[in-house]
This record gives structure tokens, C-alpha cells and sequence, in this order.
């Protein structure tokens, strides 16, 4: 007999069925046993009754250790009482792995320690089953949302020998007789590809060697960015609120009973529409401010700067032109006041913070490196980067999201580490 996916049963199948999964959970009252199959599309009840299986061979199934693989055929019948309301009564088991005793992660707290400890195990709690189909989710509509629109994706190296985002979180390799870094981004390579490719998009780890210990900081993360060529700054604000409208509203759609198992109503990812609400960097310094959170203008916006002006709101929203000396050199400093820069922060309500850095970027090669020139950056470096205003350079903007970030916000998570499967935080890089 042909397996069955458990979540095709959970569906409404009914008959016959072979299902095949690990024992994640059991219990037993008097003659009859419960057996929770687990196959990575959902968790089937099987009833085992001792009046169809020789004695020994029951009781052999009642001492099996969980996470056990087992291949189960049956007949499915309805049940209220069952997870998912469908049960299957086992005709015939085969044990296709034993387990063996002792599986780490008991029915219990576990601090994050001892679970990051144990990451390739604690992968099969559900929570973190389902975290990591609401990811895999995000992005698909994601990519669904770039292909719809005529972006191409697009990868660039992992190693560089120049910083995009700052030179103190670099993280150096040895490469060969010389040094490289893991990149920070795939933003200056992105805008070579846009002469090619027109709007472009990737998917990709970044890394930054950055000593945090907040909820939000991971040293490895998956990055979201995209390019878009003939872009200015309306255009690219424009392009984020459709991004993020199409995407949380089709999460809300596909996945409602996934979210509401973390607390998250589908009803606020779909109450996500365009304009997003705007503030100034002027205008949050003095809301910051003003919650007696002490900040001075030119300063960036910290975690707990963030998070105050996060809780300010219910949807996503807006912080635009940031001060020229805290954005990346590339930023394009606004015509009206060269003090800032056209850059813009997407943060997350709630208090989440950021989850997208965006700007548009400096298309002149005498101001470009004028710029490099002010943050004191080697031109050899960039001479590459300084090409691409020479042939051919036109107006363009482009965005940058963290995946787990974003997962955070939309599964309601305390901390960042638990929206990927095996995170890297400053002391974590094991498993």
C-alpha cells in the first residue's frame, strides 16, 4: 500500500490508509494504546488495541521509546476526541527504527540553553515544526510576489574584500595568501546585476560580527534584499508597502490556524494596507525623547529606542531620512537637506523594531566618492563599485529584510533565535 501524508488523512481521507512517521508522544488506558504519529505534515492519533496484536508484540509496542519510526496501516474513522478529529485503527505495525531510550527533551521546561544545546532534536517540538513552515511560507509568497512584479533573482559571493555596511562588524577569513570577509550584504554587487537584470532579488545569508546579546541580534541571518533600477525614493516606499501588504495578508489567508497557535490574530496581518504610516528621524528622535528614553539627534535608533517607538503602533510603519553619518556610504544625502540622507527603516508594531533597512542610492560618481572620501574608505576597495557610475549609472533604490526579524514579529516571539532552525548568536555555534 501506497504512504499517505498524515495531513492528507487530517483533510478528510478516509478507508484504508499506510501512513509512515516517528512516535512523538503515547499514552495507554487498559487494553488499548495511543500512538501520536509524526511525519512532518501533521500528528495522527493511532489506536492500537491489545485485543488485535499477540501479547508479546503488544507489549513490546507499549515499552517502544518515543521518536521510534514506525510504518502503521489502518482504517480512519472520525473522532472529536482525537488532535485534528480523525484517528486511525492500526491493523498492522512494522518498527522500521528503534529508538533509543532516554530522548533528551522530556515533557518539562528547558531553559534556552540546555534547547539550543539540543537544536537538532528540539526541531521536532511542533512549535518549531511550525515556525519553520510559516517561514518557508513567507518566503514562497515572497519569491511569488518578485515574479509577479518581473524581478529575477539574483546571487552574489559570500566573500568580499569591501564592507557595505561598516568595517566593525566584518567578519575576516583567510583566504589563501590574502584576507576576506563573510559579506554583509549582497547590496553592492546587487547594483552592478541591475545593468543586467533590471529588478533583482535575492535570498541569502548575511553575517555581521556584531557583540550583541538582544533579542533581535543574530550574527548569521537570511536577508531578504531587493534592487530596483529607475527607482527614486517614492518609488521604493511604494514597493515595500506593496511587498509587505501582499505578503502578510496572503500569510493571514493560507496559514490562519498556524498563526493563531502563537497567539497571532490573522485579523492584524490583515488589517496591513498602504500608505504606511511616516515619521521623520527629527520626528522620533523628539517622540523618544519625550518617553524620557535619552537621545540626541545624529544618534542612532538603539534596541530600546526602537521598542519604545515600536509600541507607538499597531501596523507597520515608517522612519525616513536619517542623519548622513549613520547611514552606509552609498546613501543618497536629500537634495533638500544634505544633513540626511533619503533612507528609510521599516519597523515592526509592537515593539519589534526593525526588520528593513532601505534608501535610495547615489547614482554620481564625483559624490559617490566624495562620500567614501568622508568615511575615510579606501577607493582601491570600491574602484569596481565606482565603475558603475561611470557607464551608464541611473537612479536606484533598494531594500534589505531579516527573515527571522520578520518571522519574530509575525509569530509573536520573544527572541530572534527561535525563528530559524539552528541559530548563530555570540556564543552559539554549536550544533
Amino acid at each position: 500500500m501506497k504512504f499517505l501524508e498524515i495531513a492528507k488523512i487530517l483533510g478528510g481521507k478516509e478507508g484504508s490508509v499506510a501512513i509512515r512517521g516517528w512516535l512523538a508522544n503515547k499514552r495507554s488506558s487498559g487494553g488499548i494504546q495511543f500512538l501520536f504519529i509524526r511525519d512532518g505534515s501533521g500528528i495522527i492519533q493511532c489506536t492500537v488495541r491489545r485485543d488485535k496484536f499477540s501479547e508479546k508484540f503488544y507489549e513490546y509496542i507499549e515499552k517502544l521509546p518515543l521518536e521510534s519510526v514506525l510504518e502503521i496501516e489502518g482504517i480512519v474513522r472520525k473522532d472529536p476526541r482525537a488532535p485534528g478529529g480523525w484517528e486511525i485503527l492500526a491493523e498492522k505495525i512494522k518498527i522500521s527504527s528503534e529508538a533509543y531510550e532516554g530522548f533528551p527533551i522530556a515533557k518539562k521546561y528547558h531553559g534556552p540553553r540546555f534547547l539550543l544545546q539540543q537544536r537538532h532534536l528540539w526541531l521536532r517540538n511542533r512549535k518549531m515544526q511550525l515556525v519553520l513552515k510559516i517561514r518557508s511560507k513567507f518566503l514562497q509568497l515572497a519569491r511569488n510576489w518578485f515574479e509577479a512584479n518581473g524581478f529575477t533573482e539574483f546571487h552574489s559571493p559570500m566573500f568580499t574584500q569591501a564592507a557595505c555596511e561598516g568595517g566593525a562588524t566584518l567578519f575576516p577569513v583567510k583566504y589563501f595568501d590574502t584576507t576576506a570577509y563573510l559579506t554583509q550584504s549582497w547590496q553592492l554587487y546587487a547594483e552592478a546585476a541591475i545593468a543586467s537584470l533590471g529588478k533583482i532579488y535575492t535570498i541569502a545569508p548575511s553575517f555581521r560580527a556584531e557583540k550583541s546579546r538582544t533579542r533581535r541580534h543574530l550574527t548569521e541571518f537570511w536577508h531578504l534584499e531587493a534592487e530596483i533600477p529607475f527607482c527614486n525614493f517614492d518609488g521604493l516606499i511604494e514597493a515595500m508597502e506593496e511587498f509587505i501588504t501582499f505578503v502578510c495578508n496572503k500569510l493571514a489567508e493560507e496559514m490562519p490556524n498556524k498563526l493563531k497557535e502563537f497567539g497571532r490574530d490573522p485579523g492584524d496581518l490583515l488589517k496591513i494596507k498602504p500608505p504606511f504610516p511616516k515619521v521623520t528621524y527629527d520626528e522620533a528622535v523628539k517622540i523618544i525623547q519625550a518617553g524620557d528614553i535619552e537621545m540626541k539627534w545624529g544618534e542612532d535608533l538603539t534596541w530600546e529606542r526602537e521598542k519604545y517607538l515600536a509600541n507607538k503602533f499597531k501596523v507597520p510603519f515608517f522612519v525616513i531620512h536619517f542623519p548622513k553619518g549613520i547611514k552606509a556610504f552609498y546613501h543618497k544625502p536629500n537634495p533638500s537637506n544634505p544633513k540626511v540622507t533619503l533612507s528609510v527603516d521599516m519597523l515592526a508594531p509592537e515593539g519589534y523594531g526593525e526588520v528593513i533597512g532601505a534608501g535610495e542610492r547615489i547614482e554620481s560618481y564625483d559624490e559617490l566618492m566624495k562620500r567614501i572620501e568622508e568615511e575615510k574608505l579606501d577607493p582601491k576597495n570600491y574602484q569596481w563599485y565606482l565603475d558603475l557610475r561611470k557607464y551608464g549609472s541611473v537612479p536606484h533604490a533598494g531594500f534589505g529584510l531579516g527573515v527571522e526579524r520578520t518571522i519574530a514579529w509575525i509569530c509573536k516571539l520573544k527572541h530572534v533565535r527561535d525563528a530559524v532552525a539552528f541559530p548563530r548568536l555570540i556564543n552559539v555555534v554549536y550544533p
